[in-house]
C-alpha cells in the first residue's frame, strides 16, 4: 500500500480487506516480530 493514492472510499476499503485477508492467511511475519519482543496476542485473536 505504500505510495498508494486512494480514489474513492471504496478503494481504500477494499485494499484494507485484501491488505488483511493476506495477514489472517500468512500470519508468520506478525508472530515473528511479537516472538522477538516477548510479547503474545490475547485470547481470541
Amino acid at each position: 500500500m505504500a505510495n498508494t493514492t486512494f480514489t474513492d472510499p471504496d478503494h481504500l476499503g477494499g485494499t484494507l480487506r485484501r491488505g488483511f485477508a493476506h495477514i489472517r492467511h500468512h500470519p508468520e511475519p506478525v508472530d515473528g516480530c511479537l516472538s522477538e519482543t516477548g510479547a503474545t496476542l490475547g485470547p481470541g485473536t
